[in-house]
């Protein structure tokens, strides 16, 4: 019958090992000759055709640090898979660097960049049967795209993060230790006369000295670490520097880890529970990362049909305290972090501290408690990590905000360094470009609260990252006395008083679209308040919402289209397949 395999057939000898139950599909079906001629082309043996075959999906592209280093991993991937009795097929996917695109219309692919990793995966996966993924990324929007395919997908499956990039120095001019956060703010320096030319031209050529993800809390290691606590990458994967031996290990053990998930069909649904969702919250809480996190984790629960919602985030702010003197607002980068033992000594803390379930599985086939059983803690001495009982903030730094501005939710980043309450006057811009133009002819001054609209992920379209607006405000040295308010994203390298995602957006006539100049507008994240409000009377607001007419989309035709057509609000996540 059609059914008659290659290990059934006389004279073959070879039997499976039974754990190729999606791709034997192709290879073991007499009527899938063609398909098996295909395989047998790419190099693959009779005996090979037995084998689970696992999908090796990079994220590697040159034009970026984060990613540059990725299909060398991936070569050593496969190198553990094929030793461990299994079929590595590699492939690749796209990316796009955030801080390149960074302050120009190129941001606006960024988010949807995160969407097309997860659909690209997904289809891969899924026209070719392959019976495990593991995939390797480096940049921010990487992480949750692959851990979206994984999870649609559903079949075992892990994550390789490319790494963190080592910190940048540039002694010369008195700065020993650098990121990329330095290049950014950088532009408000020189604009406000702070720095010279030649100084700002050694910064951008000494912060990033070889390949990794930027170096800081940022997203790309927010993400890492969150995935890493939630149980879907192997223990040390998120703190392992990019040029680190340890990097080249994990890609070689991989192989005899994705056996085990095999064996014992371990999914990424058994892994990503609401409490593992939970385990992730705490850990970026702890550290203080980014609020693109909040995004993601929402699009991630939604990938896997977990309930997941802002107020779960509200609830783990509210829960646990931040404890990580970690740049953006601190000083140490994710190198410091690795030093000092790492991600698992962080996660044994805070295990011993009750603030991690270690009940929950993880890749490794084994529990977290089972994984941190021999992890020496946090190392003698480390300044890096504060202790529970004396915190740099008794909760967590992402607030989830409400108020007339933002009825259906927005994210602030309050590190407690920047009080809890600004109120101030309305400047309203409608792009970033317009913003970063009033900087330069210093227009910006003290007790204004900067609105900028129109980059939500359908006005934007894509929902920029506004890191150069509050690079700019930073550098010019008004962190403390101007607020900033926008429908876009903030990058998980802002600090001072942000909130960004707000919802609804202006496209979609939010009250952000509403806001004139000098609106009175206040900020009070107090614990039990949490509100951003716009102090103008409800009839006014809807005299000016019968005015308001719709600009007209950005883009008509081809990806950033389409994207607008399919995206979710912010405040789910902005998932593009529901």
């Amino acid at each position: 019958g059609a059914w008659r395999s290659f290990a059934s057939a006389p004279g073959s000898g070879v039997t499976g090992d039974g754990l190729n139950k999606h791709s034997k599909r192709l290879t073991q079906e007499l009527s899938q000759g063609a398909s098996q001629a295909m395989l047998f082309a790419t190099g693959m043996t009779a005996a090979d055709m037995h084998k689970a075959q696992i999908g090796i999906a990079s994220v590697w592209w040159e034009g970026n640090p984060c990613n540059m280093h990725l299909l060398d991993l991936s070569a050593q991937v496969k190198k553990g898979v094929t030793e461990a009795g299994l079929q590595g097929m590699r492939f690749n996917t796209i990316g796009v660097s955030d801080a390149i695109s960074m302050g120009t219309s190129g941001m606006s692919y960024s988010l949807p960049s995160r969407d097309i990793i997860a659909d690209s995966i997904e289809t891969v996966m899924g026209a070719h049967f392959y019976d495990a993924n593991i995939s390797i990324p480096g940049c921010d929007k990487n992480m949750p795209g692959v851990i979206m395919a994984m999870a649609r997908i559903n079949r075992p499956s892990l994550m390789i993060y490319g790494g963190t990039i080592r910190a940048g120095s540039a002694p010369s001019i008195g700065r020993p230790v650098l990121d990329i956060i330095a290049a950014y703010e950088s532009y408000g320096e020189l604009s406000y006369g702070k720095i010279t030319l030649e100084e700002r031209n050694e910064v951008v050529a000494k912060c990033c000295p070889g390949p990794g993800a930027c170096g800081g809390m940022y997203t790309a290691n927010t993400m890492a670490v969150a995935i890493e606590a939630m149980g879907m990458s192997l223990p040390h994967s998120s703190s392992s520097p990019a040029d680190s031996p340890e990097k080249i290990a994990e890609c070689q053990n991989a192989g005899s880890a994705i056996r085990i998930l095999l064996e014992q069909d371990i999914k990424p649904s058994d892994i990503m529970t609401p409490a593992a969702f939970r385990n992730a919250l705490a850990v970026i809480m702890v550290l203080g990362g980014s609020t693109n996190a909040v995004l993601h984790l929402l699009a991630m629960a939604r990938a896997v049909n977990i309930p997941f919602s802002l107020d779960d985030i509200q609830k783990a702010s509210d829960a646990v305290p931040f404890l990580a003197d970690m740049k953006p607002s601190g000083k140490y980068v994710m190198a410091d972090l690795y030093h000092i033992g790492g991600t698992p000594a962080l996660m044994k803390y805070m295990a011993a501290e009750g603030l991690l379930d270690v009940t929950q599985m993880t890749v490794t086939g084994k529990t977290i408690k089972e994984n941190l059983a021999h992890v020496k803690g946090l190392a003698e001495g480390q300044k890096l990590i504060a202790s529970v009982s004396n915190p740099i903030k008794a909760s967590g730094h992402l607030q989830i905000m409400y108020g007339n501005v933002a009825p259906t939710g927005a994210v602030a980043k309050i590190t407690g360094k920047e009080g809890e309450i600004f109120k101030g006057t309305a400047a309203v811009f409608d792009s970033e470009e317009a913003m970063l133009a009033a900087i330069s002819r210093q227009e910006i001054v003290p007790g204004m609260v900067v609105i900028i609209r129109y980059e939500g992920p359908k006005g934007g379209p894509g929902m920029p990252e506004m890191l150069t607006p509050t690079s700019a405000i930073i550098g010019a040295g008004l962190s403390k006395d101007v607020a900033l308010i926008t429908d876009g994203r903030f990058s998980g390298a802002t600090h001072g008083f942000c909130i960004g995602h707000v919802t609804p957006e202006a496209q979609d006539g939010g009250v952000i679209a509403l806001i004139q100049n000098g609106d009175v507008i206040e900020i009070d994240a107090r614990k039990n308040i949490r509100e951003v409000n716009v102090k103008v009377s409800e009839e006014e607001l809807q005299k000016r919402r019968d005015a308001w007419i719709a600009p007209p989309l950005k883009a008509t035709r081809g990806a950033l289209y389409k994207y607008i057509k399919c995206v979710s609000s912010a405040s789910t996540g902005c998932v593009t397949d529901e």
